[in-house]
């Protein structure tokens, strides 16, 4: 019956323990700062039909940031939305996709619920979660349909070098020339302090399509705005007749909401840069705390970063107290495994705690490793 199989991270829109490490996002924009410039002072709002490619004002908007025409994007209910119409426009049962993985399993259940078969492209821990490229090559054949990727990546905050991202398309060109090459880049703005945020995808090439959403880098989740941008003109029509043929248009109240964020974004999205930039350094210094029992992956952008517990200090039943006395203190990461990633590896969100907050979160995660690798009670010392 199910098409969309059952994942415990759906478990993050629901309570939410003291100390929420698991979720990726930062803090949330609140509806006050946004109302008057999206309505005006008397909030006199016509509630009609919004467009089905988005509020004209708004593409434009994602368009002169990302670098391509304002008829190059199509507004869609949320990220996730437009990864979905992407997989059910271009990919029909037994098409083949390649997809990074570990990945946000959403991105993946979309082509899967469509008919796609998935080829994973496996990134790991031990080589910092890069791409391989001979690696993709292999993986490439005529039923080749789509290349989903993500930069950066979820649940590890690295990015792909746009040199690489230019070998790939050249690759597909030459090995896959019917293949789509998907890039989800919904951290991408969410860059740490001073640093400068990746250029978007969107403009390397006529079968690039760029996928990103206001949830993670705008703190704006709850308006469920997303966009693809893609430059082919027959694609982004299909995109459309999707859109109408599914939710018809988004709505016009959260398309003048987001709106309001973007004409608001150099404040918005640089308070959260601070945020992350010191949240990150605060991480980081606890990493290097605890050079027995963890390892880490630094990442590149996003509120995000994966942590691995020690091989050869963490067996099974490790795991298992680990989590355990993690759940009594109420604080949660996000198990690697809801991502397809090792069992020993964890997602942890570092961006939406305040500095204070983040900091007693982590000596809760520090208590859980230290009680994790002690013997337990009863059992023989050697």
């Amino acid at each position: 019956m199910a098409r969309f199989p059952d994942n415990e991270i759906i478990s993050l829109v629901s309570k939410a323990p003291r100390f929420d490490l698991a979720e990726s996002v930062g803090p949330s924009v609140r509806l006050a700062e946004l109302i008057g410039m999206a309505f005006g002072d008397d909030a006199d709002f016509s509630l009609d039909y919004g467009t089905a490619a988005g509020n004209p004002e708004l593409r434009q908007e994602i368009a002169s940031e990302s670098g391509v025409h304002a008829d190059d994007v199509v507004v869609t209910v949320g990220g996730m939305h437009a990864l979905f119409l992407i997989a059910f426009t271009l990919c029909q049962t037994g098409d083949e996709a390649i997809v990074a993985e570990p990945v946000f399993p959403l991105a993946r259940n979309a082509l899967t619920a469509v008919g796609a078969v998935t080829r994973p492209l496996p990134l790991s821990f031990d080589t910092g979660y890069r791409i391989d490229l001979d690696e993709l090559r292999k993986l490439l054949s005529p039923k080749t349909k789509l290349v989903s990727l993500a930069s950066p990546q979820n649940p590890s905050g690295v990015a792909i070098p746009e040199r690489t991202l230019r070998e790939i398309v050249a690759m597909l060109a030459a090995h896959a020339p019917d293949a789509w090459l998907l890039i989800d880049e919904t951290y991408r703005e969410a860059a740490y302090g001073e640093d400068a945020a990746a250029p978007s995808a969107a403009c390397l090439g006529p079968k690039v399509i760029s996928v990103s959403s206001l949830s993670k880098c705008h703190g704006s989740a709850g308006l469920r705005i997303g966009w693809a941008i893609t430059r082919d003109t027959a694609l982004r029509q299909a995109l459309v007749t999707a859109k109408f043929s599914t939710v018809i248009s988004c709505s016009p109240v959260d398309e003048a909401l987001a709106l309001a964020v973007f004409r608001q974004r150099e404040r918005i999205i640089g308070e959260r840069r601070k945020l992350l930039a010191q949240n990150l350094q605060l991480v980081e210094n606890w990493v290097l705390r605890h050079p027995g029992h963890i390892d880490w992956v630094r990442p590149d952008a996003g509120a995000l970063c994966c942590v691995r517990l020690k091989p050869g200090v963490f067996d099974a039943a490790a795991v298992e107290r680990f989590y355990a006395t993690l759940a009594r203190y109420s604080t949660r990461v996000a198990p690697g495994a809801w991502f397809g990633d090792d069992p020993l590896v964890f997602r942890l969100g570092f961006g939406l705690p305040t500095l204070t907050a983040l900091a007693i979160a982590l000596e809760c995660v520090s208590v859980a490793l230290t009680e994790a690798t002690r013997a337990p009670e009863g059992a023989a010392a050697f």
